[in-house]
């Protein structure tokens, strides 16, 4: 089935505001979002006219202006034309983070084609599954995934894939370094492959095509991408999200962040095939003439590099970003005190842990303090966020302006009290149109309440205060219930990283005889500590901290925890890997 045969939900307008005591925040006017009837390339245009002679991207100390960026998207545009990819076409882009990877996602738009967003080191099977369920006709793909494409092309509906390289935009020197250690041990297909064009070959095809209709008439509900929801919380499922939750989501940024201008300057690590990257990192940032500096494979120990070179303004990420940051030696006398916002998400923080990084922060010259925001990607990335004039202490913020939240009893449309938990549910301009090809979960996410608007089931257990701020527990799918008791496993975490020793944890449910399940906690110490020292104060705190129902049965101590692709701790692997080793246990018994 193709995209445009699917009937999506849509956002049109509120048929009745809901309740927002959060609004008092907000300048007069600013809850009303009036989206524009245009696509993501045309808003670029729209609102890039007064920076064309500002950089947009810095790749390796390669600069392109808004002006040569916005020509090579018009470019690739005519060349995508050109191998006859139409609008409602969906072409997929398996790539790190490169300039021709932002290049392709704007051209397509600008043609009114679909982009599907994949993660290059997904395996071949996992490749060959998303081609084929997207119905996928055109491939823009790095060539360190070539060898695993070559297996899996001929059964899918592709009929060109279009190479592009890390190497491919990088200033000269650095394109034969690069090239000299790594880009030699690369598998590439044969140039004379009709099946295959590398990227400035792909370029040349469109020099010299002509269509009078270049521009598609592409509205604000037409779908624009394909993200993948995130692999902890189960299946990858494809979320379709159309031109007006982009636009939407940036004017929503440019109103929640006012000091957000040209003159800053973004680290663009953050994945472009994760909604917050895509969004947060790169179109947000685009939209007011921003610098990106695009950093396609993040290394930790060169964290401090990175910063001196850059001096960014902007700092975006997940923990282990910021976990990176604040352990790296080489940061000793870096000042951070160009930094604006530094922004987290993608997964929850202690208490701990945000002191910590504030701490870090200030000790490195930052104005600005660590502020985090609740998001996922059937959202566009951000949904509520913790602002600088509007923050309340272990909360994940407000809603952002135009984005209405309320808390349910789980599974219906029924409004808890404030102060009680359940599940968030989230209406506005920036929710999914919903999942490709897939009716069932798509009507299980997104209800129509009483109210006739359309509300996100999100997952998640939260509350939300009188003012409106809210407050982020866990998912529900992670809820442990021991004795009949809800047991919160992040509650848990932030009571075991009060402990000096502790880097990282996280707590899953296991299964007991009569209680049906209590925690266990996984723990990654910090050099210096000792296991069975640190054990016994981690058990002492939990009986002074927690409810005796909540108290963790079983400590496991590792090097490190086991991570999604987008950075956050796969608790999923850790329930798996637990059960395998109780079924063998039980086995030997």
């Amino acid at each position: 089935m193709g995209i445009l045969d699917m009937k999506f939900f849509s956002f049109i307008g509120l048929k009745r505001k809901p309740k927002a005591p959060w609004a008092k925040f907000y300048k007069k006017g600013e809850m009303n979002i009036d989206i524009p009837n245009i696509s993501i390339y045309q808003y670029l245009v729209q609102n890039c006219k007064g920076y064309m002679d500002h950089i947009a991207i810095d790749y390796f100390g390669a600069t392109r202006t808004y002006a040569e960026f916005l020509d090579q998207i018009d470019g690739a545009a005519r060349a995508f034309k050109s191998q006859g990819v139409r609008k409602g076409d969906v072409v997929s882009i398996l790539s790190a983070n490169v300039p021709e990877a932002l290049i392709s996602f704007y051209a397509l738009n600008k043609i009114g084609a679909v982009a599907n967003m994949l993660h290059p080191l997904l395996s071949e099977n996992e490749i060959k599954d998303a081609l084929k369920n997207y119905s996928t006709v055109v491939l823009v793909a790095m060539d360190i995934t070539y060898s695993k494409l070559k297996k899996i092309l001929d059964e899918t509906e592709v009929y060109k894939t279009i190479i592009i390289s890390a190497k491919d935009s990088m200033p000269f020197l650095i394109k034969i370094g690069y090239e000299l250690t790594q880009g030699r041990k690369v598998e590439k297909p044969d140039r004379n492959s009709e099946n295959f064009l590398y990227w400035k070959d792909f370029v040349k095809h469109g020099e010299n095509y002509r269509d009078d209709k270049e521009l598609a008439e592409t509205k604000r509900d037409f779908p624009a991408a394909i993200l993948q929801s995130g692999g902890s919380t189960g299946v990858p499922k494809g979320i379709v999200l159309s031109n007006g939750n982009f636009n939407a989501s940036t004017i929503q940024a440019k109103r929640a962040l006012p000091d957000l201008d040209s003159n800053d300057v973004i680290l663009g690590i953050m994945p472009v095939f994760h909604g917050f990257g895509l969004q947060v990192s790169i179109s947000d940032a685009f939209n007011v003439g921003a610098k990106v500096v695009l950093i396609p494979q993040f290394k930790p120990n060169e964290f401090d590099k990175l910063i001196k070179k850059s001096n960014p303004s902007v700092l975006v990420g997940v923990p282990t970003l910021f976990e990176a940051l604040t352990h790296n030696e080489g940061m000793d006398g870096v000042s951070l005190a160009n930094l604006k916002y530094v922004i987290a998400g993608g997964d929850s923080f202690s208490k701990a842990k945000v002191e910590a990084i504030n701490e870090f922060l200030h000790n490195h010259g930052a104005k600005t303090n660590f502020t985090q925001g609740y998001g996922m990607t059937e959202a566009l990335s951000a949904v509520t966020f913790d602002l600088k004039y509007a923050s309340r202490e272990g909360s994940i913020g407000i809603p952002w302006p135009g984005t209405y939240v309320k808390i349910c009893k789980p599974g219906t449309d029924e409004e808890v009290p404030y102060g009680e938990d359940g599940e968030i549910c989230i209406s506005g301009p920036t929710v999914m149109l919903g999942y490709y090809n897939n009716e069932k979960e798509t009507n299980d996410a997104l209800h129509i309440h009483k109210d006739g608007n359309v509300w996100l089931h999100s997952g998640d257990i939260g509350f939300m205060d009188k003012d409106g701020f809210v407050t982020y527990r866990q998912r529900i799918k992670r809820m442990i219930v021991s004795s009949g008791y809800n047991v919160y496993p992040a509650q848990i975490e932030e009571v075991l990283e009060k402990h000096p020793g502790v880097l990282d944890s996280t707590v899953i449910g296991i299964p007991h005889p009569y209680k049906v399940e209590v925690p266990k906690a996984y723990i990654v110490l910090k050099p210096g500590f000792r296991e069975s020292k640190v054990k016994e104060e981690l058990e002492e705190l939990c009986k002074k901290n927690l409810a005796k129902y909540s108290q963790v049965k079983e400590f496991e101590f590792r090097k490190s925890l086991p991570k999604t692709m987008v950075g956050k701790v796969d608790f999923r692997k850790l329930q798996e890997e637990n059960k395998e080793k109780r079924l063998k246990e039980n086995g030997k018994k």
